[in-house]
């Protein structure tokens, strides 16, 4: 199943529907149109119907799902839209369907006519097998699988990279310098165009003012440029944004270039980059980068599945990467982009298939088929006995004494206590700095030595001049000599400010004195 259910467009589809669902894509001015495929291969549109977009033969709204009869098993397999919108998508037979608004030809049939339904695009496409398509605000580009790009639409800024600014009515290779290249990898913002070779290398061109081209200047490029600053860095995956570009490098670490009025290049600052910019993430090994040529947003994901946005998020200009709590890039664009479609098609594997720490995670305070709960704070909370002992010498020892199906904890909170058994089923702990103190007291009283260490980490990444002395005070409690020593390093390099705080005159008196003692040790009370 897709969970499409942080889109407001699908709200009203009946849940039998919905749990159909295999890819989707919300699009629009307002995402208020959307697209989707079913587990029977076949394909639905619903919403405002602008210009044709939903490829239904006519411009009428629909609020309940109809069927595009003609996309039913053709099997899309990549699927794009322009801000008309027009709307492309190719099909597991290698064939690109267009439809929607069409006032510059982005439809690649050599009119200007806006097409009411899915036409087949076939002008020097027809003995090519296309893999993926991208669209701008009004253009499109396509990538076979011999790595050859197609490009037709909107060309005022030579995003057609034909070497002109004249409009592009149907198909037409992109060559010059890609000319015997092989290209792996397409984008497009509003009005430009990149590329990946299969080396690495990254091309752009078309409209430039913001420098989201890369290429280290503001000049309109009519043809493919190599972005010469990225020599010698492996790309993978680019994406764009309205007039932002993200890159991820064959090493996990992300480059970004243009616009960056939202903090949209996770620079931290808001002033652009004609250049590729490393963003210092500072956080694990990078798997994907997330944008989309409608808005200014931008997200990545880890390689354990933490996902990151920055940029316009809402109302709000997040000019650092921020970790969220979702599971996918998509949901980033759901909750947070303005407006808020889909940066891709969105798909599930057919066979829903989890591997077995995913299965463990859904599984936790799941009352289905759990065989033991814990009452903390008069709250349930749902596990299950067998892993329980496989993963905690503790409950190892307590279930084998008694077979009691419901447990009451006293001297834990149901915060603390919830936030240890999930850890148990998935190896993360998720609690603020200040609540991981007391997840620490518990990793001390059952002895869960890797936990401990777990706290101690989120609780450093957590310091700040107002809690240090609580998490110091905390530290020197539960005996962890490595994270008092770390707290302790903090306060004395921001002591005015620490001294200053309302948790340094509730300090405890003998912890105090101790604390002015080698405060002194160290040179910190000198002249």
């Amino acid at each position: 199943m897709l969970d499409v259910g942080k889109w407001p467009v699908f709200a009203l589809l009946p849940p039998e529907e919905l749990r159909l669902i295999r890819q989707a894509c919300v699009f629009g001015s307002a995402a208020n149109e959307a697209i989707y495929v079913t587990v029977n291969d076949e394909v639905f549109a619903l919403g405002t119907n602008c210009s044709g977009c939903l490829g239904l033969g006519d411009v009428q709204s629909t609020i309940e799902a109809r069927r595009i009869d003609i996309l039913c098993g053709k099997k899309i397999v990549s699927l794009s839209y322009g801000t008309g919108p027009h709307v492309v998508i190719a099909t597991a037979d290698g064939e690109v369907y267009a439809w929607g608004h069409n006032g510059y030809s982005q439809l690649g049939n050599g009119t200007t006519n806006h097409g009411m339904t899915p036409a087949l695009v076939s002008t020097n496409l027809l003995n090519k097998m296309v893999t993926e398509v991208a669209c701008g605000s009004h253009h499109t580009i396509a990538l076979t699988t011999d790595g050859e790009v197609y490009a037709w639409g909107y060309n005022n800024s030579g995003q057609v990279g034909s070497g002109s600014t004249a409009n592009q009515p149907t198909p037409r290779r992109v060559s010059s310098c890609l000319q015997n290249k092989v290209v792996v990898n397409i984008a497009c913002g509003q009005l430009c165009s990149m590329a990946v070779l299969d080396n690495g290398e990254v091309y752009g061109w078309g409209y430039n003012c913001n420098g989201q081209l890369g290429l280290g200047n503001n000049g309109n490029q009519q043809t493919p440029c190599r972005l010469a600053a990225l020599q010698g860095i492996t790309i993978v995956q680019v994406a764009c944004g309205y007039a932002h570009t993200l890159a991820l490098t064959d090493e996990g670490f992300i480059y970004a270039w243009g616009a960056n009025s939202y903090g949209q290049l996770g620079t931290g600052n808001k002033s652009n980059q004609a250049i590729p910019t490393l963003i210092n993430m500072d956080k694990e090994r990078m798997v994907e980068v997330a944008a989309c040529h409608t808005s200014h947003t931008s997200a990545a994901k880890t390689q354990s599945g933490q996902v990151y946005m920055w940029g316009q998020c809402r109302v709000q200009a997040v000019a650092c990467p921020h970790l969220t709590h979702f599971a996918t890039t998509d949901d980033v664009f759901a909750c947070f982009a303005t407006p808020a479609v889909s940066w891709r098609l969105l798909t599930v594997d057919g066979d829903d298939y989890l591997t077995v720490a995913q299965s463990l995670k859904r599984e936790f305070d799941s009352p289905e088929i759990s065989d033991l709960k814990f009452l903390v704070d008069g709250k349930f909370i749902h596990v299950h006995k067998a892993l329980l002992k496989i993963r905690c010498e503790h409950f190892r020892a307590l279930l084998n004494e008694t077979d009691e199906d419901s447990i009451e904890i006293h001297q834990f909170s149901y915060l603390v206590y919830r936030a240890f058994l999930e850890y148990l089923y998935t190896d993360t702990i998720n609690l603020p700095p200040e609540d991981a103190i007391g997840l620490l007291d518990l990793a001390t009283y059952y002895r869960e030595t890797r936990l401990k260490r777990l706290c101690q980490e989120t609780i450093k990444r957590g310091i700040s001049e107002e809690n240090a002395i609580t998490l110091l005070s905390a530290a020197v409690k539960y005996e962890a000599r490595d994270l008092e020593e770390f707290c302790f390093k903090f306060c004395i390099n921001h002591l005015t400010a620490v001294t200053q705080t309302q948790a340094f005159s509730d300090m405890d008196h003998d912890l105090l004195k101790n604390f002015i003692s080698k405060a002194s040790r160290y040179g910190a009370f000198k002249n």
